[in-house]
């Protein structure tokens, strides 16, 4: 049976041992991750917590409807068990008839086939690897964009100021992005409470001069290393200073279990620079659905 629970109805225990359990787990869907991201947020329950999905909820105008948060790439269901595509229609139907749009990006364990469903790329690399042999996979370009930043004598900087990076990408990049002060907030307030749990890793590269050029927020747990924000500015494109810094983590944590989650990007340019470093796309799901 599934429920629609409040998060105050919620036990949050349950909740996140099924998200920590769970065969799709993604570290967006942790109650302290929402609780962030959110404005609020409610769930839906299969029988004692099997599966979960959380909705995040709005209102404007009087009308209720589900959206996706900022810095949350994949939402959707999560379950101890295999999700077919039975399980996931089953979900959207219990969804409360009072949200008149759905719109949100469910995890590529979540397969649905529907004219209200399109796939989203992802990007994803199997560090179970010796580096060297990683290293191969890349594509001759890259090979070649990570020798020359090393030629710049450039410097990684690990648990350096996450402020400064959002700094730098909001003085490079976030006037053509359009995001507003309150993304901005939530970012720095769930980086701060991630390196509180030791979730994340603010890295920074310097150039000789020590002045940052670039630099990113790893999310990191049990499965996965997600790229969940980068910075950088002209001199950093010019030096490859995101090569030298996405080699680098590669480079740290090759033989290991874990995956490097690029967060995958529809821009072209953006994804055959994933792909670059041996990465292979992922399909993930958008819902969007009206209700009259």
């Amino acid at each position: 049976m599934i429920r629609y629970l409040t998060r105050n109805e919620l036990d949050i225990v349950k909740y996140d041992a099924c998200i920590s359990n769970a065969q799709n787990f993604r570290v967006y869907a942790n109650s302290w991750f929402l609780d962030i991201v959110c404005d609020n947020w409610d769930v839906l329950v299969e029988d004692d917590y099997q599966s979960v999905m959380p909705l995040p909820k709005r209102k404007k105008y009087g009308i209720h409807y589900i959206y996706q948060p900022p810095w949350t790439q994949q939402l959707g269901i999560f379950s101890l068990h295999s999700i077919n595509e039975f399980a996931v229609l089953q979900f959207i139907k219990k969804l409360p008839k009072k949200f008149k749009l759905i719109d949100v990006f469910l995890n590529s364990n979540n397969m649905m086939s529907s004219q209200r469903i399109k796939t989203r790329a992802n990007f994803i690399l199997l560090l179970d690897k010796p580096y060297e042999s990683l290293r191969k996979k890349y594509s001759k370009g890259r090979k070649s964009s990570c020798k020359q930043a090393k030629q710049f004598n450039l410097e990684i900087i690990e648990n350096y100021d996450h402020k400064k990076i959002i700094q730098l990408f909001k003085k490079n990049k976030g006037a053509e992005l359009n995001k507003n002060n309150s993304d901005y907030q939530i970012l720095n307030k769930l980086t701060e409470h991630a390196l509180r749990l030791n979730r994340i890793k603010s890295i920074g590269v310097i150039n000789s001069n020590d002045e940052l050029i670039g630099g990113a927020f790893f999310l990191i747990d049990k499965y996965r290393i997600t790229y969940l924000f980068s910075a950088i500015n002209d001199e950093g494109r010019e030096k490859q200073a995101m090569s030298f810094l996405i080699d680098h983590i590669i480079e740290s944590n090759a033989g290991s279990n874990y995956i490097l989650d690029f967060e995958g990007s529809m821009i072209t340019e953006l994804a055959s620079f994933f792909k670059s470093f041996g990465a292979h796309k992922e399909v993930y799901f958008h819902l969007k659905k009206y209700r009259i």
